[in-house]
């Protein structure tokens, strides 16, 4: 785990137990120190930098600029990054949540990304953190037109610019067996009626549902 550290995170751990904890599923059970807590503060500090570097890369105003921040730090995002450090190899899971394919999940990699942040701001303070994020998240900061165009992100920029507030999602039907589910979605945003979507994952209706709801509000 040390050699995977300084090979993928790019700094040798005074605390090693920081890595081992931000890589540990709650599935481990109770008496595990899993990565939820490091998942708290990592979702502030990769919020703070990644504010901090939109704020000095583009000349923008508050809206698209917080557009960007949202689309950059969402689970999907951060998802992206773990996967690209190797990280669901390196899960600590038990072997039936595996089996579920949990370590592939958006909601596990981009929560224990946003963790592995927070370990590296505890171990080696914010400029540490701050650089991991900057090399990291570089390839997604470059993509924001592309990240943009997904309809929940263009929901959310539509829902902000007009100060709105964010979207909220909703699931408000599964049905299907476990191995083949199929999820209905409803998104809300303040002062618009609701839309729904389906999908065969949570990610999928919520895209739906973003998608239906942009055809009904005004442009």
């Amino acid at each position: 785990m040390r050699a995977w550290a300084l090979a993928r995170l790019g700094h040798d751990f005074a605390d090693i137990g920081l890595v081992r904890r931000a890589l540990t599923h709650n599935s481990m059970g109770q008496g595990a120190n899993s990565y939820q807590r490091l998942e708290f503060l990592g979702d502030r500090v990769l919020g703070c930098a990644i504010a901090a570097w939109l704020y000095g890369a583009h000349d923008e105003a508050e809206g698209k600029l917080t557009a960007r921040l949202h689309a950059l730090v969402e689970g999907p995002a951060n998802a992206e990054v773990a996967r690209a450090l190797g990280v669901p190899d390196m899960l600590i899971m038990e072997p039936s949540a595996r089996a579920k394919g949990l370590h592939q999940g958006d909601n596990v990699l981009g929560d224990v990304a946003e963790a592995l942040v927070a370990a590296l701001f505890i171990d080696g303070g914010w400029a540490l953190a701050d650089a991991f994020v900057r090399r990291e998240w570089a390839r997604l900061l470059e993509a924001g037109p592309r990240l943009l165009a997904d309809p929940k992100s263009r929901l959310q920029e539509w829902a902000l610019k007009r100060r709105r507030g964010m979207p909220i999602y909703a699931v408000v039907d599964r049905t299907g067996p476990d191995h083949a589910p199929r999820f209905t979605i409803e998104v809300q945003v303040r002062g618009e009626l609701p839309a729904r979507g389906a999908g065969a994952n949570k990610q999928e209706a919520e895209k739906a549902a973003a998608e239906a709801l942009l055809l009904k509000v005004p442009k």
